[in-house]
This record gives structure tokens, C-alpha cells and sequence, in this order.
């Protein structure tokens, strides 16, 4: 699918962060596009670190029924990519080409996987591609 995107973690977590309107604003932006527009996915690793981070991490956590709701009405909509081992392998091709962590290659591999064009995410260096993906920080001026 031309223009498919994946959603890195911190793009759902910036979308909670009232504490910068622009980044939360800009990551509102891509989850609603990425729901109604059916282009933007993310990975099971996505729901794993973002539930662990609103449950815990949050300036206000939340609590256990707004997390199932957010699970059930924007995490698994979005979800296109379960574990594998293939994926797995991928992950560590990546690791061992670009000396990048393994759960940032995971994260990749599941993005190559579902054949995005971009990976949205301000963890990894702007304007980088691996394979055919490209790196987008979406809070670049």
C-alpha cells in the first residue's frame, strides 16, 4: 500500500502528554489518520510497551478500564504485526547491519514485514533507510 506508515511506541505516548501541545497535536494527527485512512499500523511490541508505560510511566496513569478501552478502540485496530520467528530473524539481520538495539530492529522488522513505506518515531536518526524504510521524526521543524 503506497504511503503505509508504522506508529513507533512514542508516538501513542506523546499523544497522552498534555505537557507539549505540539507533539501531542502531531501525534493525534497520525493515530486518527492512521484509523481512518487504514495506512498507519503498529506491532504487538507497540501495545506491550505502550500499555507498560500508561499503566506506569504516565504523569497520571491510566487506570485499568481506560487502558482496556484504548486497547480495544485504537491498539488492536492498528495491530498488523504479531510475534514470529521470522520476524525475529529480520530483527537480528538489522541489529547486525546497522548496529542498531534489538528492540528497535524488532520494531523495524515488524514495519518491513507490513511493507511501510515510513516508520514515525523520534528514537531512531531522521532521514535514515533501512532496506526500502525510511525514518521520519515528525516533530522536526
Amino acid at each position: 500500500m503506497k504511503d503505509k506508515y508504522f506508529i513507533d511506541t512514542n508516538i501513542l505516548v506523546y499523544s497522552f502528554d498534555n505537557d507539549n501541545v505540539h507533539k501531542k497535536d502531531i501525534s493525534l494527527k497520525l493515530i486518527s489518520d492512521a484509523l481512518t485512512q487504514s495506512k498507519g499500523i503498529i506491532s504487538y511490541q507497540v501495545i506491550q510497551e505502550f500499555l507498560n508505560v500508561a499503566i506506569k510511566k504516565f504523569k497520571v496513569p491510566l487506570n485499568i478500564e481506560d487502558s482496556r478501552k484504548y486497547l480495544t478502540v485504537v491498539l488492536e485496530p492498528l495491530c498488523e504485526v504479531y510475534s514470529s520467528i521470522a520476524l525475529y530473524h529480520r530483527a537480528l539481520e538489522i541489529v547486525e547491519r546497522w548496529q542498531l538495539s534489538f528492540f528497535d530492529s524488532l520494531i523495524i522488522s515488524a514495519a518491513l514485514q507490513s511493507e511501510c513505506e515510513i516508520i514515525y518515531t523520534e528514537d531512531l536518526q531522521h532521514g535514515q533507510k533501512i532496506f526500502d524504510l525510511e525514518i521520519v521524526n515528525p516533530f522536526m521543524p
